[in-house]
């Protein structure tokens, strides 16, 4: 019989939990309830945030391997997978937000996209809060239990938690050696959100440069500078990184996927695959059973 990675909603995700857009707990708590079922490889429809405050394993995202320590704080996005591997005395706070939570209340609806912990590169979603912030953060995360655990309408559980995605940004973003100008940080950000639109039908550089009313060269040249990566690696790690998702899932086949992904055949993708993963993609989905 096949094993599928489940994708959880919000309800479906914590037993008993009723509110499909928000959820605010306490991790203890809500590890007990929901251990065996979160500790497998999952996927997620909602925003989801967790603060260790002591604890000790691991977790995965997106198929990345963190090690977990005392005040260090992960972001997720919808469609990202994730895995925990946790210790005994694992603590500190969880929350879930619905994808549509804050588009009554912001009017710009993309507002969260532009925090590099929401960028849906893994590598960016996984902090450690320095010690002068860190009580800080912990009296908000206090005061969004209080409210969420409240009759109120959820306003103030929106507004405390872009707070905490300021603070957050404020004190874990590293100034660059040297100074990026804004501009050249706004060309990047609306590639890398033109590449998770488009990743499927648009391959090629100049291409997203053109969407950009910019060179390519211009293109290549500013991610070179910022990332250290050509625009094209860009893009590849971003076909690379959906394929390892929908190869969670073992209900769709090979070539359904290299289909989907808007590849020519099943060899053309298998080739592409092995080429930057280093195994085939059969090999990958059986290193996940």
């Amino acid at each position: 019989m096949k094993q599928t990675i489940p994708v959880y909603d919000i309800c479906t995700i914590s037993a008993g939990h009723q509110h499909q857009d928000l959820l605010a707990e306490r991790l203890a708590g809500y590890l007990r309830k929901n251990y065996q079922r979160v500790h497998q490889q999952h996927g997620h429809d909602f925003y989801h945030l967790v603060l260790f405050t002591k604890g000790n394993g691991a977790h995965t995202l997106d198929f990345t391997r963190f090690a977990v320590h005392p005040w260090q704080i992960y972001f997720m996005m919808p469609g990202q997978v994730h895995s925990w591997h946790f210790g005994e005395g694992t603590d500190g706070y969880v929350i879930h937000f619905s994808a549509s939570f804050f588009h009554t209340f912001l009017m710009q609806h993309q507002y969260l996209e532009h925090f590099p912990f929401f960028s849906g590169n893994s590598k960016e979603q996984v902090l450690n809060l320095p010690a002068n912030g860190r009580e800080e953060i912990r009296n908000v995360f206090e005061q969004i239990l209080d409210e969420a655990a409240g009759p109120n309408e959820p306003d103030m559980v929106r507004v405390l938690l872009l707070q905490l995605f300021l603070l957050v940004n404020r004190m874990t973003v590293k100034s660059p050696p040297k100074a990026v100008p804004q501009q050249k940080q706004l060309v990047l950000r609306n590639f890398r959100q033109l590449i998770n639109k488009h990743y499927r039908r648009i391959r090629l550089p100049k291409e997203y440069a053109e969407l950009l009313y910019i060179t390519p060269n211009h293109l290549n040249a500013l991610c070179q500078d910022l990332l250290g990566k050509t625009a094209g690696e860009l893009i590849r790690e971003r076909v690379l990184l959906e394929a390892k998702r929908m190869l969670t899932n073992e209900d769709l086949s090979v070539t359904q996927i290299a289909s989907d992904l808007n590849f020519e055949d099943n060899s053309y993708f298998s080739r592409f695959f092995k080429k930057y993963e280093g195994t085939s993609p059969e090999e990958f989905r059986n290193s996940l059973i």
